[in-house]
């Protein structure tokens, strides 16, 4: 009998899904025609489980990036539960940084998954817009960042994440243009102003 597609996956079903994603991103990433098979492989389960899971090249490549796109939103929770809102905000923006570097790794595979998916919905990127207005909603409130500021406003000042080349020395410039978006954000923060006394 077929699980249901709402049904919650076993933990075990659950922790072979993820080892696939996150060896296909790594597989796919180096190449966008990686074999399934060595993807499987790589991932520790049989074929059946693989073609289970993922019928096709098309269905696993969008997965992928859906995938990462949440674990990307996901993050932002995860860090101000740990960090002052400001310091969370500048984490998650080095792992959004990651994500765009994978993404364009994978950018070929994704044009063809897209391509060929006839008509499936191509993952979007809201999850990521809301996390990012979460973590400057916080910022706002702590006094941290400059009120006002929308996630639209912030994706188009990280906008450069997508300029830079994956398969050079893409940490350290992402580092500089997070840094310089960081302190334009930080400018103009309640909490940044000085005693007037």
């Amino acid at each position: 009998m077929r699980q249901q597609k709402d049904t919650p996956l076993r933990s075990d079903a659950q922790r072979n899904r993820e080892r696939i994603l996150e060896v296909a991103l790594a597989e796919l990433t180096r190449s966008a025609d990686a074999p399934l098979s060595a993807i499987a492989k790589k991932a520790g389960v049989g074929q059946g489980t693989f073609y289970r899971n993922f019928p096709n090249r098309e269905a696993l490549v969008l997965e992928v990036y859906r995938y990462e796109t949440q674990q990307v939103a996901d993050a932002a929770c995860q860090l101000l539960r740990n960090c002052a809102p400001d310091r969370a905000l500048r984490e998650w923006m080095d792992r959004l940084a990651r994500f765009a570097m994978a993404k364009a790794g994978l950018a070929e595979a994704f044009r063809h998954a897209v391509s060929a998916s006839h008509g499936q919905a191509k993952p979007g990127h809201a999850p990521v817009t809301a996390a990012a207005e979460l973590l400057l909603r916080a910022g706002e409130e702590a006094g941290a960042i400059r009120p006002g500021v929308t996630a639209d406003d912030f994706l188009l000042a990280i906008a450069g994440l997508w300029q830079i080349d994956p398969r050079g020395d893409w940490e350290r410039r992402a580092a500089r243009l997070l840094d310089l978006v960081m302190d334009g954000l930080r400018a103009g923060a309640p909490g940044n102003a000085k005693d007037p006394r």
